[in-house]
């Protein structure tokens, strides 16, 4: 039975007489990692912010683990584009401040374990004692990483966090925070431009239509084999059907979507499954299939 760990219920963000979205409905399952798609001006990072706690929608909800988000929680871990380190202190002060944050009745040789574990972990050991004026941007994107799963968040928040790196430290982290999100079961919710990084990592892809109005319009469930591999990855006989309908998705189809779908459910968003031929179809949503076979 799917455990609904997280479920945005119906929330809007307004400002003044524009608005952004409205009405958005959705749920994930807790250790499922969420990417979501969407052109700039859909509200993506207004939805993370809510999540996260560092904005309020102007009508609706959101439940996290059984309950209602109420301002920022070490509960909720956000990796920014920039890495927002505290300069002054190595990679070492700056993960263990995190933790000391969490834990504050924690002594030094726990706070500084726990650190060391998270570092460890995202292949920094050895660089400890390096402030961020010595580390390279691939390098400070760990450190963000190792700080935010430190505190053992219910819930990684993911805001385009490689999208200013180069193709290969790109690459390079993506294969890391996947592997690190296998190992812990961690919740994740991400944004993305990349079309390619959401079909590596996500285990369901939401695709948004243009903004101002903006609205759900499908759930994407990644039909490529959770074990799937960086090489190789493009040989899967689902992986250019499921690419190419996100892309045909951005490119026409978000912008006359709510146009051409008159009484669309905001509620029921469509869950399109690549490749299942026969789909197990949830009692509140719509299943959509793409050509192709699963093997």
């Amino acid at each position: 039975m799917a455990d609904k760990f997280i479920s945005l219920e119906g929330i809007a963000k307004r400002y003044g007489e524009a608005t952004i979205f409205e009405n958005l409905w959705l749920a994930m399952n807790r250790g499922e990692f969420t990417c979501v798609i969407g052109h700039s001006g859909c509200g993506k990072t207004t939805v993370l912010n809510i999540l996260a706690g560092l904005d309020e929608p102007t009508e609706g909800t959101v439940i996290v683990d059984n309950q209602s988000i109420a301002g920022p929680s070490l509960d909720r871990a956000v990796i920014f584009q920039g890495h927002s380190l505290l300069p002054w202190r190595t990679v070492m002060g700056n993960v263990a401040y995190a933790v000391s944050s969490k834990w504050r009745r924690w002594n030094s040789a726990q706070v500084k374990a726990q650190a060391q574990k998270f570092i460890d972990l995202v292949g920094l050991t050895g660089s400890e004692h390096k402030r961020p004026s010595e580390l390279s941007g691939g390098m400070k994107q760990r450190v963000g990483i190792a700080r935010a799963l430190s505190i053992q968040p219910k819930m990684m928040l993911m805001d385009e966090p490689f999208s200013a790196l180069d193709a290969l430290t790109r690459g390079t982290l993506q294969d890391e925070v996947r592997r690190i999100c296998q190992e812990t079961g961690q919740t994740t919710f991400m944004i993305t431009h990349d079309v390619d990084e959401a079909i590596y990592l996500a285990d369901k892809i939401v695709l948004m239509t243009n903004g101002p109005g903006a609205v759900m319009a499908e759930i994407v469930e990644n039909p490529l084999p959770k074990s799937r591999e960086r090489v190789g990855i493009h040989k899967h006989p689902l992986y250019y059907p499921l690419r190419n309908h996100i892309i045909d998705f951005l490119v026409t189809r978000s912008r006359t979507f709510v146009a051409q779908t008159p009484g669309f459910d905001t509620r029921h968003v469509p869950v399109v499954r690549p490749g299942f031929d026969t789909p197990e179809v949830p009692a509140d949503s719509t299943v959509i299939r793409l050509a192709g076979h699963a093997h």
